[in-house]
């Protein structure tokens, strides 16, 4: 069902997308995820289209962020035994990985909530299909791209914070008239789930499982599980103090992390209109300075980046 260049995937994907996007959020194979996440993301036709960039990036490029890409590696996954050896082939591979795109994306360079992205995906492929599933995640080669969450001043970042907030209070009014009592907006809890896609500090079997749906179907999946965390938790979170609030909004209940509850509470949400509707209301606040990085042509944008590297293949 694959092909050559996922060709066969393609035209599957296009001919069933129900049957596709019901057995992706019923969860991939681990033994299929990395070639799966590829496929889904188009970060295998960008490895084809660009082959060798990688290496050169690597071997002949020199990047700004070279000592805060080190000073950061130790902290990314501590606990995760790939990832523990000093200079072991698992910090080397994610160094690599960092500054290799610090090279490619100079405007977007390094920024430490990018070490758990690349991270993640180390654990199911190589360095160089890591790279391409970064570039295509950031460039949006398929879905929206999310470069915006590490430009300086995070401004997706902001988008999607104020665009959860008011979800919370259309759609877990309760909750969300405690948290306007106890003062508590999203950037105290919420951010790094937008800039990690969850794998900063959720268990990796709901981490892996938000991932396959977050690749085929992009952002709104964050939206969703967030909202469905609340949710499940909305009782006990409207008793309880500012302090002990913020506490229990950085630490669920791991009743309330099991992907086989949480993930169809979260499928069950519908946000995708309310999203696009506040979207356009956040950039009519902000003015043209908050707009996040646009779709649009996606293989002219992504070729913006990979012209500046055309030479190193030759």
């Amino acid at each position: 069902m694959i092909g050559a260049g996922g060709a066969d995937w393609k035209h599957y994907a296009r001919r069933k997308p129900n049957v596709v996007t019901r057995r992706i959020r019923k969860g991939i194979p681990d033994c299929l995820r990395g070639l799966v996440w590829q496929l889904i993301s188009g970060s295998r036709d960008l490895l084809l289209m660009h082959q060798g960039v990688y290496e050169q990036l690597v071997l002949y490029e020199t990047s700004a962020s070279e000592l805060d890409i080190i000073r950061d590696i130790s902290r990314t996954f501590p606990s995760h035994v790939y990832f523990q050896q000093r200079h072991g082939p698992g910090q080397r591979s994610l160094y690599n990985v960092l500054k290799a795109y610090s090279v490619y994306d100079r405007e977007v360079g390094y920024v430490q909530g990018m070490g758990f992205l690349a991270g993640l995906l180390l654990l199911y492929m190589s360095e160089e299909d890591a790279f391409w599933l970064l570039v295509a995640l950031l460039k949006g080669a398929v879905n929206a791209p999310m470069e915006g969450l590490y430009l300086v001043g995070l401004p997706l970042v902001q988008q999607y914070l104020f665009q959860f907030e008011r979800l919370v209070k259309e759609q877990l009014p309760k909750l969300g008239a405690h948290f306007d009592q106890e003062m508590i907006n999203p950037s105290m809890y919420a951010s790094q789930w937008f800039i990690t896609v969850f794998s900063y500090s959720f268990p990796f079997p709901l981490a892996l499982r938000i991932w396959d749906v977050f690749l085929y179907e992009g952002v709104k999946i964050v939206f969703k599980v967030g909202l469905a965390l609340l949710k499940y938790c909305q009782d006990d979170l409207v008793k309880l103090p500012f302090e002990k609030l913020v506490y229990a909004l950085r630490n669920f209940p791991e009743d309330a992390l099991n992907p086989d509850t949480l993930l169809p509470m979260a499928y069950s949400i519908k946000v995708t209109k309310g999203l696009e509707d506040l979207k356009l209301e956040y950039l009519r606040m902000n003015g043209p300075q908050s707009h996040s990085p646009k779709s649009g042509n996606e293989e002219r944008q992504l070729s913006v980046s990979t012209q500046k590297h055309s030479s190193l293949r030759r």
